[in-house]
């Protein structure tokens, strides 16, 4: 029987009466109050994530940019230092091996936050095809994460406006953390890391701020209604990238894993396609109900 891992922040869900269960490996919350309430909560004004389980590698050295070039499915030329990037690693089919986040913390030295269920291939993976010039490590036990959405949440945790998909390093109560300017609920927001050790005073600080804490439900609730994709649900390393509606994060003028399969499927057109669909009256789709 598998132990599943815990979060630094284990204890703190539990003690709010969290609901918790496996998720990827890990005993995760999925709903404290409810799935509604918390939903409604990232809508109308701020909500807590812990995400703490999301892997978090360290990619540094002179050849790092042209390997994640080769291996990451957008163009990362053009991301600089303090942005960030929404990107696929991607296999020899065009297949979805992982969605990540890609930041820039030097001129050759990156941050990639990969899925949790994902943590052990994709390291394997990029470690095979990186080459010389490149040194790749796994620090995800070293840092907790935090994600702060909704549309007050930038008032709750004292935060100035700032652009999408960029980082900086800041205060929030007191506490160093990588301020990153991303999510995954379609409101606005921040992804908080932090050291380990302060992961537990920073919850307690931007909950006592007024946000709600939020489980795996409404996480998932959250990303549907604004068609996020949730790998290993909705695509996956038999997905390619263009049936997935991800075209837009591949940068097909650029050399990569899977390009020339990619280019072959966007010129003929692919033969499957993901699309989203509204329900109009009441009741729950579930998996494997046909659709007319």
């Amino acid at each position: 029987m598998q132990t599943l891992l815990r979060t630094p922040l284990y204890e703190r869900h539990v003690a709010l009466g969290a609901r918790m269960v496996p998720f990827a490996g890990w005993e995760m919350p999925v709903q404290y109050e409810g799935v509604i309430p918390e939903h409604r909560a990232v809508r109308e004004d701020c909500g807590v994530f812990d995400v703490s389980h999301m892997g978090r590698f360290e990619f540094e050295g002179p050849k790092v940019p042209a390997a994640l070039q080769g291996l990451l499915s957008n163009d990362i030329d053009k991301v600089d230092v303090g942005g960030a990037q929404y990107t696929l690693l991607t296999n020899e089919r065009g297949g979805i091996i992982d969605d990540l986040i890609v930041y820039r913390v030097e001129g050759g030295r990156f941050i990639l936050i990969v899925n949790a269920g994902n943590r052990e291939a994709d390291f394997e993976w990029i470690l095979e095809h990186a080459g010389a010039g490149t040194d790749l490590r796994d620090k995800s036990d070293e840092f907790a994460l935090l994600a702060v959405q909704g549309p007050r949440s930038l008032e709750r945790l004292g935060l100035d406006e700032a652009p999408a998909f960029t980082w900086q390093m800041g205060l929030v109560a007191g506490i160093e953390v990588m301020i990153n300017r991303t999510g995954y609920t379609g409101e606005p927001g921040v992804e908080l890391m932090v050291m380990t050790e302060d992961a537990g005073s920073l919850w307690d600080a931007v909950v006592e701020r007024g946000a709600t804490p939020c489980g795996l439900g409404a996480r998932d609730t959250l990303r549907l209604e604004v068609c996020y994709p949730l790998h290993g649900n909705d695509i996956g390393p038999d997905t390619d990238a263009i049936a997935a509606g991800l075209g837009w994060v591949c940068a097909l003028d650029t050399e990569f894993t899977g390009v020339e399969e990619l280019r072959r499927i966007k010129a003929d057109g692919p033969t499957r396609k993901l699309v989203a669909f509204v329900m109009r009256e009441p009741g729950i789709p579930r998996q494997g109900m046909a659709v007319e």
